[in-house]
C-alpha cells in the first residue's frame, strides 16, 4: 500500500502540535512565566534539546517553515513520539544541528 504525502494542512497540525507542548512543559516549575512558557526564551523562539547530551538550543519558530527542519521534526516523532518529559528533543548529532541551522539563519 502506497503513504500518502503528507498534506500542508497536516504539517500546520503537527507543528502547532509541538508548539502547544514545548509551551506547557513547565507550567508548575521556577523560570517560568503565568502562561507556562520559559523565561529564557525570547518571544518567536522555542526550545530544543540535541544530541547524546541533549543540549538545549533556543531557536527560531520560522525554523519551523523550512523543509530541512521538518525533516529533523519527523525523525524526532518517529523516535520520540510526542508524549515524553524531556521537552522537544531532536534526535541527531549536535554538530549536524548547529550546520543545519547556521543555513537557515
Amino acid at each position: 500500500m502506497a503513504q500518502r504525502k503528507p498534506t500542508k494542512l497536516a504539517h500546520s497540525a503537527v507543528l502547532k502540535h509541538i508548539l502547544k507542548r514545548c509551551s506547557s512543559l513547565g507550567k508548575k516549575h521556577l523560570g517560568y512565566d503565568d502562561d507556562g512558557l520559559p523565561l529564557d526564551v525570547p518571544k518567536g523562539h522555542f526550545a530544543v534539546y540535541v544530541g547524546e547530551n541533549r543540549s538545549r538550543y533556543i531557536i527560531p519558530i520560522s525554523f519551523l517553515s523550512h523543509p530541512e527542519f521538518q525533516s529533523l521534526l519527523r525523525r524526532a516523532e518517529e523516535e520520540f513520539g510526542f508524549e515524553h518529559d524531556m521537552g522537544l528533543t531532536i534526535p541527531c548529532e549536535e554538530v549536524v544541528f548547529r550546520s543545519l541551522t547556521s543555513m537557515l539563519r
